[in-house]
């Protein structure tokens, strides 16, 4: 088993200008949107192989999300797994040494796969070997890819190295799959696939204050990333972290139609929890699925689903800590 290197502070560049290049750099590059455990293994490797050579680890990402500002891609098509904040945490989770956000935009999409590797990888990074997914493309119109790298890595002078899939029942791994779950309640693949529960992260807003009527105070949140994908409609069984304080909480994800036509909210009822929330960071783990939106003949009917809701979510937090 990989013994963990100790977790130190990431070196976080926003662009390439201030990389100081030292020639011995283990680098990977993608979207890595969600860091999931496929995106993982490669992190894994890259922190094996740089921990053999005494180099560092360097991940290359972008923002926004390509898919984001491509003309070939429509507006609102692909919702993230992760922010930039929330991809920066994981990766620096990770151990690695180096993260250079690059903003993506459509004059770099522009650039050719050899000025990318030249300018980037060669000339400011000081790459001495590069690790990349089985699918990973790069450079204009994704020419570049594992065969162009491997065919020109004397040229470029540093190895290449691809790492397969990581499958689960023989199913390969990727973010579209993962964002796929998750548009379906399939929470339980989503966050096998994703190696950690699902999470949401956003500012407490005022709502109707509905739920308080009902005995249950839900805290309407605002999601801090508009691109962030939200889950298929419905309740969860969720841990919240509120100002470093954990709860056992139910997450519903719907509009409310027991209240008439509403837009759809994210409002979430923190256990045994007295204060006020409002204008406070929540972020909340989703663990389990527990039913769908329904519309329910009366308010006495939807008082009992959410006590049976409650005592469900309880049951199956018991025991999670975060």
């Amino acid at each position: 088993m990989e013994q963990r290197r100790k977790l130190k502070r990431m070196t976080v560049y926003y662009g390439t200008e201030q990389i100081q290049n030292n020639h011995n750099a283990v680098v990977t590059a993608g979207t890595f949107d969600g860091v999931h455990i496929g995106h993982c293994k490669i992190l894994s490797r890259l922190r094996e192989a740089a921990d053999k050579i005494g180099g560092e680890t360097v991940v290359i990402t972008y923002h926004p999300h390509p898919r984001l500002v491509l003309p070939s891609e429509k507006p609102g098509q692909v919702k993230l797994l992760t922010t930039l904040e929330e991809k920066t945490e994981l990766l620096h989770k990770e151990g690695i040494d180096k993260l250079v956000i690059i903003p993506f935009t459509l004059e770099f999409a522009s650039k050719s796969s050899d000025a990318f590797v030249r300018e980037i990888l060669v000339d400011k990074i000081g790459t001495r070997l590069l690790v990349i997914g089985h699918d990973h493309k790069f450079g204009r119109n994704r020419e570049g890819g594992f065969e162009y790298l491997r065919d020109n890595a004397g040229r470029y002078g540093f190895e290449v190295e691809e790492i397969p899939a990581q499958d689960i029942e023989e199913v390969t791994v990727s973010s579209t799959r993962i964002r796929h779950a998750l548009e379906n309640g399939n929470l339980e693949t989503a966050n096998e696939y994703l190696g950690r529960p699902y999470s949401l992260c956003g500012t407490v807003i005022h709502g109707k204050a509905e739920g308080r009527k009902l005995g249950y105070p839900t805290a309407n949140l605002q999601l801090s990333d508009k691109n962030k994908l939200i889950p298929a409609e419905g309740v969860y069984a969720c841990k919240a972290d509120c100002n470093g304080e954990i709860y056992n909480a139910l997450l519903s994800i719907g509009t409310n139609p027991v209240f008439g036509d509403n837009p759809q909210t994210i409002e979430a009822w923190l256990m045994d929890f007295d204060g006020d929330l409002y204008g406070k960071n929540l972020r909340l783990n989703l663990h389990t699925y527990l039913r769908e939106q329904k519309k329910f003949e009366s308010l006495e009917a939807l008082i009992d689903a959410m006590k049976a809701d409650e005592k469900r979510g309880r049951e199956i937090l018991s025991g999670v800590i975060w």
